[in-house]
């Protein structure tokens, strides 16, 4: 009965004088858990960006005008690059995540090119107003423009964690 209340208490050795013989993180993988944590509410704000695009471009077809094809293209190329970011991140593969920074450059390019294509930007430019602009031109545009800014940070991101996850090599 004794020998079991004392080893309910603490165990010999382990008064707090050993720290100096404890293991510790290297603080670049303290980097690439707040990296990857940082990527997946991006991704996450990216997918809402793309799902509200997709609405924007099935709202536009049923108005009888038809589907943009660099539309549809750059709503395809960003799903196809969440889809391979987050399994970049989440099996933390340094090429997947810089085609994932890519594709989705190219996607985040792409619907600018879509807005500078469409009529709201040249009626904005003639006019030097949005006041002739329809509600989804306005929603688009919006979207494109924290679109924008979230490749900004994407991009910044992603970097930051690729380089953090590569090894580092002996000088």
């Amino acid at each position: 009965m004794a020998q079991r209340r004392a080893a309910a208490g603490r165990p010999s050795g382990t008064d707090g004088s050993d720290f100096s013989y404890r293991m510790l993180v290297d603080p670049r993988y303290t980097k690439v858990a707040q990296g990857k944590s940082r990527l997946r509410i991006l991704i996450a704000a990216q997918s809402f960006s793309l799902v509200l695009a997709s609405l924007v471009v099935f709202l536009v077809a049923s108005l009888d005008q038809g589907f943009d094809n660099f539309s549809i293209l750059s709503v395809s190329v960003g799903f196809i690059a969440l889809l391979i970011g987050e399994i970049g991140r989440r099996r933390s593969q340094v090429n997947l995540l810089r085609f994932y920074v890519t594709a989705s450059s190219l996607a985040t390019a792409l619907s600018v090119a879509c807005i500078i294509r469409s009529n709201f930007f040249f009626e904005v430019i003639q006019h030097q107003s949005i006041a002739g602009a329809k509600t989804y031109e306005l929603i688009e545009a919006a979207r494109i423009s924290f679109g924008i800014l979230l490749q900004v940070f994407v991009i910044i991101t992603t970097i930051n964690l690729v380089q953090n996850m590569s090894p580092k090599r002996a000088s």
